[in-house]
Order: structure tokens, then sequence, then C-alpha cells
């Protein structure tokens, strides 16, 4: 992958998760029926998955940088 494509994508990856998170107590909990424990730890498990996978993609794309 290009190094500026991982960069972006780990952008990306960490920005969106955190913003839907962030808006997240207004209309997104509507359309779930979850029971409210199980979708809290649900939601955490996917936010800090999803952050570091774009964290990952930024380190990867710094360390092409270099080479």
């Amino acid at each position: 992958m290009d190094k500026w494509a991982e960069i972006l994508l780990g952008l990306i990856l960490v920005i969106v998760p955190i913003l839907l998170a962030w808006y997240s107590g207004s209309w997104f909990g509507v359309f779930w029926n979850f029971k409210h424990a199980a979708w809290e730890f649900l939601k955490g498990g996917i936010f800090w998955f999803i952050v570091m996978i774009g964290l990952l993609f930024i380190l990867l794309g710094i360390s092409d940088l270099k080479g």
C-alpha cells in the first residue's frame, strides 16, 4: 500500500470512530435494540479495535516515509 494512503486511511480510522462516539447519543442509538450493557461493551470494543488499526496504518506510513 502507498505510504500516503496508509497515513490517510489511518487518520480516517482514528478520527471517524471518535466522531461517531461523540455523536452516538443523538440519532445513532435509535437504530440499535441491544441491551444497554452489551451495547456499551460492543461499542467500546469496536471503537478501540478501529482506533488501533488506524494507529497501525499511521505507524506503517511513517515507517515507509523513512525508508
